[in-house]
């Protein structure tokens, strides 16, 4: 094996930089270095020495030991010790290690092109020990602290992703009806009132329509409420299915009644989408024993539509498609009546 170590401590989770082990790892082929920057280290606390003599093990030892700080050789047989460098800071797992070189002498342009290569220190070997020990507490610090920093970060980042998330589901839960997942009442009024606005501004067409399941109170009163609540969703969740573009808003209007907002549609568009509503509730067959439209559930459907004037509300055009309603059920429900 090409590493050799005089102890090892598991460094763990992130901790206070005082509670971290100062882990240096040696790539040197020469023993006798080793030995000579083991005995410079020896007994100093909260620091692990370990050596690795074969430069072609070395980047699998970096990865598998994680050190603090790695002293590189640079003269080494068979392999570049800035080549070393360059693949620990071409690996995310070994890129942030600090790196103090170690060279034979003092070398302006061997100097210059460790730095470029990605080293963090130089010194000629061997250092003085309270030099080559002061460097080493230096950079390893200054790691760990980066790792803490790091770390608190990625937690902070991670509190706020799951806080925005959790007030996105607050929001969501706020605008959405509990019992059949549509919008809400107070969505819709916002959803109307800001389209309303943009159609005016833009000059198109918006419509409306407003559906309410025929016969209903009679449904309750023959199957019992809970029956009631079923029939709701069926009816919420075929509502939901007819409305293909991300534009339509479908939203629960209150008790048995719906209503689903249709930016960018004109009279015949309406129209369809009523009738493509009605007829995939009429399908759906959910028997109704008191029903006045034929023994299931069915619904009336009244529309409106229009293009805002300066003067428009939008109050008007739900008006409107209430009207619609309230001529559809007159005239023997299960239809679609349009203003």
């Amino acid at each position: 094996m090409g590493i050799s170590h005089v102890k090892v401590h598991d460094l763990g989770q992130a901790q206070p930089s005082q509670d971290y082990t100062i882990m240096v790892l040696l790539v040197d082929d020469q023993v006798m270095v080793a030995e000579a920057v083991r005995r410079s280290l020896a007994g100093e606390p909260n620091m692990d020495f370990h050596y690795c003599t074969d430069p072609k093990e070395a980047v699998g030892i970096v990865k598998d030991l994680a050190p603090t700080v790695i002293l590189q050789d640079l003269v080494m047989p068979g392999v570049n010790g800035l080549d070393l460098v360059r693949r620990y800071r071409a690996d995310p797992a070994m890129e942030g290690i600090p790196i103090i070189v170690l060279s034979t002498k003092e070398e302006p342009l061997v100097k210059s092109e460790a730095f470029k290569a990605g080293a963090n220190d130089y010194l000629v070997k061997l250092p003085d020990k309270i030099e080559l020990i002061a460097r080493i507490r230096y950079h390893s610090m200054a790691y760990l602290n980066q790792l803490q920093r790091d770390e608190a970060y990625r937690a902070l980042r991670e509190s706020q992703q799951r806080l925005m998330e959790a007030n996105l589901e607050l929001q969501r839960l706020n605008n959405v009806d509990g019992l059949t997942g549509l919008s809400n009442r107070r969505y819709f009024n916002e959803f109307l009132e800001a389209e309303w606005k943009r159609s005016k501004r833009a000059e198109t067409a918006v419509a409306l329509l407003m559906i309410d399941v025929d016969n209903f109170k009679q449904y309750n009163d023959t199957y019992g409420h809970l029956a009631g609540d079923e029939v709701l969703k069926k009816v919420a969740d075929a509502i939901r299915k007819a409305c293909e573009r991300t534009t339509d808003v479908a939203a629960r209007f209150g008790g048995e009644e719906f209503a689903i907002i249709l930016p960018v549609t004109d009279l015949p568009g309406a129209v369809h989408l009523g009738e493509r509503v009605r007829k995939d509730i009429e399908a759906l067959a959910l028997v109704h024993s008191g029903s006045t439209t034929g023994g299931s559930v069915t619904v009336s459907v009244g529309g409106a539509c229009a293009v805002p004037e300066p003067e428009g509300r939008y109050e008007h055009l739900i008006d409107d498609a209430d009207k619609a309603l309230y001529d559809a059920k007159r005239g023997g429900r299960n239809r679609v009546v349009m203003k």
